[in-house]
Formats: structure tokens, C-alpha cells, sequence
């Protein structure tokens, strides 16, 4: 085992762990996207969506689910700190004047953005998950006996303090998400001199797309597109 925790510990095994688990997380953003669209096509879908997902946990298949997403962002938070760590231990004198080259702004900020994000998935969760933040709203049900999550989704995104709070979270992704992507590929030695310019662009069109899958939905419910039954 000491082998696996000298290669965690490298700059290269903390960069391909990051990447392999930043791949998988965004795997699973392209399928959380998809699950919030169900939006659009009213309470009777979004609620059969969600019903679908709570079923997952009569065989454990959900708690599983779960606990390995919790163990991605753990891994991916880990190894970029380490990484970060390691490359400041490079430069332990800093450059009397420090000019990047080639470099996006973004990509300096990876790690503040990670943490940011973070810090709002853990309140997101307390919201939809646990039900902490608009309690009233949590666990109602719809006439078919399910759980309502389309009334809590829509309740939630009309509060003005809740949508500013997940637009930033969601502007502060990507970036993150952009060079994220991108860089992944180099790190897995997934990348060709043949393919660059397509690689490197793949990654801020990947983060628009999920930017906008992400924030339509609720700014359709700020703007009385998507609306409570009976309005």
C-alpha cells in the first residue's frame, strides 16, 4: 500500500487523481442537468423524476450513489490542495515580479473557486437534501402521494436570496469547469499535439452548456415561466 500512498502524494498522481475524479463528477453534472430540464415539462414529470431517484433507495443502489460522489469531491478536493501545496513548495521564494504566461486567469484560481463551490454544495444539500433551509416547503406531497419536489424546486427558486446564491455558485463552476475540463485530458495523457485546439476548446463549451442547464431552469421560475400548480 506505501507505493499507492508515495504515487497519491506526487505531483502526478494528484493530478490524475483530481482528473479522474474531476471526470467523473462532471459525468455526473451532465446527468443532474438533464434531471433538472424535467422542469420544463411540468410538476406531474419532474415529480415522476424524483420518485425514480427515491426508489433507489429501497435497494441501498442510492445511499451507494451517494457515498461515491461524496468520495469523488473528498478525492478532488484533496489532491488539489496537494497540488497546490506541492507547487508553492516548489517556489518558496517568490518571483520579484511574477508575470504568467499563457496562462488564463481562471486557471490561477482553480482552488478558490473548488472551496467556494464547495461551500455551496454542502448549503444545497441542507436545502433539497435535508431540508434545513425552507423546512415548510419540504417533503409535501402531490395528489398521486409523491414527494413534491416541483413545488419545492419552484418555492425555492422564488426566494430572490436562494437564486443569487446559486447564480454566483454557478458563475464561480465555470470557469472551473472550463479550464477543468480542458486540463484533464493533459493530465491523463489523454492529449495530441493533432487535437489541441479542439480539446482546449472543448472544455469552456462543455462549462457553457452546463452553465445554462444549470440556471435556465431557475431564472424560468424567477420569471414566472416555470410556476406553482394553479397560478
Amino acid at each position: 500500500m506505501s507505493w499507492i500512498v508515495s504515487y497519491v502524494r506526487s505531483s502526478v498522481g494528484a493530478k490524475q487523481v483530481m482528473a479522474v475524479s474531476g471526470l467523473l463528477l462532471v459525468l455526473f453534472a451532465i446527468a443532474h442537468m438533464i434531471g433538472h430540464l424535467i422542469m420544463f415539462t411540468g410538476r406531474d414529470a419532474y415529480n415522476d423524476y424524483a420518485a425514480f431517484l427515491q426508489g433507489l433507495g429501497h435497494g441501498g443502489v442510492k445511499w451507494i450513489i451517494r457515498g461515491g460522489l461524496l468520495a469523488l469531491l473528498i478525492a478532488h478536493i484533496v489532491a488539489g490542495v496537494r497540488l497546490a501545496t506541492l507547487n508553492r513548495a516548489a517556489r518558496p521564494v517568490r518571483y520579484r515580479v511574477y508575470r504568467t504566461v499563457a496562462t488564463k486567469p481562471w486557471a490561477r484560481g482553480m482552488i478558490f473557486t473548488g472551496l467556494a463551490i464547495f461551500a455551496f454544495l454542502v448549503y444545497h444539500i441542507l436545502h433539497f437534501t435535508v431540508g434545513l433551509v425552507q423546512p415548510e416547503s419540504f417533503h409535501l406531497h402531490d395528489p398521486a402521494g409523491r414527494i413534491d419536489a416541483y413545488v419545492m424546486y419552484v418555492r425555492g427558486f422564488q426566494s430572490v436570496p436562494v437564486l443569487i446564491s446559486y447564480l454566483v455558485a454557478m458563475t464561480l463552476l465555470l470557469p472551473h469547469l472550463a479550464h477543468g475540463i480542458s486540463s484533464l485530458f493533459q493530465s491523463l495523457g489523454w492529449k495530441h499535439p493533432r487535437y489541441d485546439g479542439l480539446i482546449d476548446k472543448s472544455g469552456p463549451a462543455l462549462a457553457v452548456l452546463l452553465y445554462l442547464g444549470y440556471v435556465v431552469p431557475p431564472l424560468a421560475v424567477a420569471l414566472g415561466v416555470i410556476t406553482l400548480p394553479g397560478a
